[in-house]
């Protein structure tokens, strides 16, 4: 302990100790303490990643404004990007840091949210109605800060705060304290966002959230959460999102494990893993996947404008990621990045800010999620010596106007006697509960794929350019185009769809991707290119495929009424008549073609269409040389969405001499196929004490 000593003894005497990090992370027994020399950089690239002896060899700050290196909005609020280039670390057992750790309290004054929560109820209620109700997007997060200002020296009070956290939360992926020189982070993050070893790269989407401040879950209740359709669409559609991510930085996409029970002090959330291989720089790694739709929504693109527009302020590091970069003993690169919650920000003048958000989704009311935002914040404020209830309607106690000091006591509470802890996770009706939440969901992405076994022969080799109209659900509908053995290519709508962007005779199928926005907007930019680009491929009889927005695109095109939804079909499951067949597929969209026939004559051809016999939306189309879904086949949620896909694409290429066509269903892996190794699955879905990486 004789650098954690040094650095407790500079604190205690007033000085400066220079940078400085405390890690206890996920299944660790000990604290790692770190001290390094500090550099500022522009680019997650420059981050530094000097040579050496295995083991961590860099810590990174990444502030939530490094979304802009993706080309993605933000509010710029000038946070930097900073790193540790480490020294060789200390490792303390946990009992001599807790010994070692202050105790003393942590005195905060004019302490209260930035937005109160009548304020918050009202932007809640705006982005339910103008952004999910109008389709642009599945679900989105806004954040608040509670704002207070530490009446003492910040980095005494940041240690006992880290001290109460590593006694009190249980859960956390990682708990922390760093300190860079210009900042202290101090909070209990129960989320791993991504990590890389041995060439296994995995995230582990958490959504879904069970509030129960100051004691443990009730069995019962938890039942009822683990049943109640909104927190498993969250989760659901959070999943989605992440697996868009994971088909760029792994080779064959992410494979789903879970789904498992993430269990803290005052929440219990519900979480997926998903691991897949991949062989990219570690510092592209996390730009890739910047940053996680948990904090920030989906799709991601649209998601970043829906956030600067509703919260028009920065976020600074809330929802960014810590990220220990190093080497394993065979010098492969190394990666650990937990997501930026349940922290609190301190200025080294003692200003504090402790940001939380609510998941908003179709099925959000404004009441529950500001009770979310209380929720959330609770781990860091109870550490912090705070714990203010949630102020009535109109009363703004403890709002950061205010000029009492809350919190102050003249000594901390005493610890209560540590007690056997009680995991839920391990009931056989929760177990169940979990479990069944796969039942509808899709083969191709819960099951281990053995790279050519999906193959068809008759596919093999052809061309196919998919356009991505900004969601990166393109991505995974790449890794199942390609997994049939057709050559793919994804490329953005501004490329393509101008003048001269794309030459429809280069591919033998075009496939026109989703996105979020009104597909009948006159002046959009985006669908006036789309709709010219429809226009030429139907006029050249190209095979041409629209999913969701394509879909409406082409179906606008072939002079059907267009319809946004009253009640929007964002991350909705559903079985469906497709023609001859039942399946079973996921829908996120708010609008949706009408037609009361089942068949029209066009200019391009007669048309069928799947519609819904009651309200007569159109769920797919079907022409000569076109086809097109309104679901997305590629999701999580479309259980039978490769079975579609394959039969779609089968109609629409024709078979060349010599092939067999398509029969309509690909050969899924078998089923149980053993996950990716070192992946540690727990039984039946029970959360395992640690994720390997």
């Amino acid at each position: 302990m004789t650098l954690l000593n040094h650095l407790l003894r500079t604190i205690a005497s007033g000085a400066d100790p220079g940078p400085f990090a405390l890690l206890r992370r996920d299944g660790a027994t000990g604290l790692e303490v770190f001290t390094g020399v500090p550099h500022t950089v522009a680019r997650l690239a420059d981050i530094p990643l000097p040579a050496g002896p295995a083991g961590p060899r860099t810590l990174a700050v990444v502030p939530y404004r490094q979304v802009a290196e993706r080309g993605f909005a933000c509010v710029d609020d000038g946070a930097p990007l900073e790193c540790l280039v480490l020294d060789e670390p200390e490792r303390v057992p946990l009992a001599d840091a807790l010994a070692a750790l202050p105790e003393v309290p942590v005195p905060v004054r004019d302490a209260g949210f930035d937005i109160a929560d009548p304020e918050y109820a009202e932007i809640v209620a705006r982005v339910l109605r103008d952004e999910i109700g109008r389709g642009e997007g599945a679900n989105f997060v806004i954040h608040r800060s509670y704002l207070g200002t530490l009446a003492g020296p910040p980095l005494p009070a940041a240690l006992a705060a880290l001290r109460r956290l590593l006694t009190g939360e249980r859960g956390a992926y990682w708990t922390f304290l760093v300190y860079t020189g210009r900042r202290i982070l101090v909070g209990a993050s129960p989320e791993r966002h991504v990590s890389v070893e041995d060439g296994l790269v995995m995230m582990n989407p958490i959504s879904g959230t069970l509030r129960h401040p100051g004691r443990p879950a009730d069995r019962e209740e938890l039942l009822r959460f683990l049943a109640d359709p909104k927190e498993i669409d969250e989760l659901y559609m959070v999943l989605d999102e992440e697996l868009k991510m994971m088909a760029t930085v792994a080779e064959q996409g992410g494979q789903v494990i879970g789904p498992y029970l993430k269990e803290m002090a005052h929440l219990t959330h519900t979480e997926y893993l998903l691991a897949g291989r991949g062989s990219l720089d570690v510092r592209e790694v996390l730009r890739e996947t910047m940053f996680a739709p948990t904090v920030t929504g989906s799709p991601m693109e649209n998601a970043c404008r829906v956030i600067a527009r509703h919260e028009r302020r920065g976020r600074g590091y809330y929802a960014g990621v810590l990220a220990l970069l190093g080497f394993d003993e065979a010098g492969r690169q190394t990666l650990d990045a937990p997501i930026l919650i349940r922290t609190a920000e301190i200025s080294p003048a003692g200003e504090l800010r402790v940001p939380v958000g609510a998941t908003l989704v179709r099925h959000s009311t404004a009441a529950a999620e500001v009770a979310e935002t209380h929720a959330k914040a609770a781990g860091v404020l109870t550490a912090l010596g705070l714990r203010p209830e949630p102020a009535a309607p109109g009363d703004r106690a403890g709002d950061a106007t205010g000029t009492g000091v809350v919190g102050v006591a003249s000594a901390p509470a005493a610890e209560p006697a540590p007690a056997a802890e009680v995991r839920l996770a391990d009931d056989p009706a929760v177990r169940a509960a979990l479990a069944a939440r796969n039942t509808g969901l899709a083969p191709f992405w819960l099951e281990q794929r053995t790279p050519g076994a999906t193959v068809r022969p008759e596919f093999a080799g052809r061309r196919v350019v998919v356009v991505d109209g900004e969601d990166t659900f393109t991505g995974m509908l790449a890794h199942q185009l390609r997994a049939l053995g057709l050559t793919v290519t994804v490329r953005p709508w501004a490329g393509v769809a101008e003048p001269g962007g794309f030459d429809p005779a280069s591919a033998d199928l075009t496939v026109l991707g989703p996105g979020p926005g009104d597909p009948g907007h006159p002046t959009d930019p985006k669908m006036v290119a789309l709709r010219r680009l429809v226009g030429r491929l139907l006029d050249s009889g190209s095979p041409t495929l629209g999913v969701c927005l394509g879909h409406q695109m082409l179906a606008a095109r072939l002079g059907l009424t267009l319809h946004r939804r009253t009640a929007p079909y964002q991350g909705l499951c559903r079985d469906v008549t497709l023609f001859d067949t039942v399946a079973r597929v996921g829908f996120y969209s708010s609008y949706t073609a009408l037609a009361d026939t089942d068949g029209l004559d066009t200019a391009y051809g007669p048309v069928r269409l799947a519609r819904d016999p009651v309200d007569g939306a159109v769920h797919a189309l079907r022409g000569p040389t076109y086809a097109g879904v309104q679901f997305h086949p590629e999701s999580v949620l479309s259980r039978d969405g490769m079975a579609v896909l394959t039969e779609v694409v089968g109609r629409l290429l024709p078979t060349p001499a010599g092939s067999s066509p398509a029969s309509g269903a690909s050969r899924a892996p078998a089923p149980g196929a053993a996950m990716p190794p070192g992946a540690g699955r727990g039984e039946s879905g029970a959360h395992t004490s640690r994720y390997p990486g």
